[in-house]
């Protein structure tokens, strides 16, 4: 965990230095205009990499999401370093309202069904005098459908509850910084000591190469060593924007790819190997005009 948050104090500062131009999701501000203004996108995708982003689409937005995740690198050649063992998530966005996203989404892991809502509440404003970060609330229900034949599985022994409030302010023209204090309850959990309730707080950082790529990066930090057992989830990535297309290609230490999943779950060492390939396809179809 110490290298983990080496690694984000490292690369968070390196972030607040540099300055550069805007991505193909925000407006162009004109030559002659020398004050800069937030641009109208915070990050490039509505996901960082494992979690939701500030983002959210215009009215009659549909977003076709295809996540894969592949085993760990350090299961060697037999294994094909991870290739041959596969997880995959595929997910529909809708934006009912500008300010209100719905999604459902089903995991080949523990063939999960999850469904979110994501409420924008505060738009960081295009002058300074305004609000100064972008504010938005997530809901997330997941029900695991895996059979246990060894424990009778109800509905209710199935579910996992998450709930976020994600704060993002974009520093300059390349830099992005979100928190995202994270509350999760698990109806089943693995084991006695286990706790059903988990606090965690996230932080994610977006950080432009060029018009169409971003690095990224996302951590999530168990609060008051509440989850014994289990390990931060820790990943790095790169965004990659082509047309209506953004493809994200990622590192990371989880498999699982929903928040009742990933944030809790973590078994894996960054550091030690258990490195995830992995990525992220998404598609937008405007389905109403605005």
């Amino acid at each position: 965990m110490k290298k983990s948050l080496l690694l984000f104090s490292l690369f968070f500062p390196l972030l607040l230095t540099v300055h550069g131009q805007e991505n193909l999701l925000d407006q162009l501000k004109k030559e002659n205009n020398t004050e800069w203004t937030p641009p109208s996108s915070t990050f490039k995708a509505v996901r960082l990499i494992n979690g939701h982003t500030v983002e959210t689409r215009k009215r009659g937005n549909l977003e076709f999401l295809i996540s894969h995740r592949f085993g760990s690198i350090n299961t060697g050649a037999y294994e094909f370093f991870g290739m041959d063992e596969a997880n995959m998530r595929l997910g529909l966005d809708y934006s009912v309202k500008d300010w209100l996203t719905i999604g459902v989404g089903r995991s080949s892991f523990n063939k999960i069904y999850d469904g979110f809502a994501k409420i924008s509440i505060f738009q960081q404003s295009q002058h300074n005098s305004g609000m100064p970060i972008t504010v938005v609330w997530v809901s997330n229900t997941a029900i695991k459908t895996l059979k246990r034949p060894e424990l009778p599985m109800n509905i209710q022994r199935r579910l996992s509850f998450a709930h976020q409030i994600l704060l993002a302010r974009k520093m300059n023209h390349k830099a992005a910084f979100q928190l995202m204090p994270t509350y999760i309850h698990r109806n089943l959990v693995t084991e006695r000591e286990e706790n059903n309730d988990l606090f965690t707080l996230g932080a994610g950082l977006g950080y432009k190469i060029t018009k169409s790529v971003h690095l990224t990066m996302e951590y999530f930090h168990h609060l008051a060593n509440q989850n014994k057992g289990y390990t931060n989830p820790l990943s790095i990535g790169v965004d990659i924007e082509t047309g209506g297309h953004v493809f994200q290609l990622h590192l990371t230490n989880a498999q699982e790819m929903t928040e009742t999943g990933f944030i809790p779950s973590t078994t894996g060492d960054l550091f030690n190997g258990d490195i995830h390939f992995g990525f992220n396809i998404t598609r937008n179809f405007q389905l109403k005009s605005n």
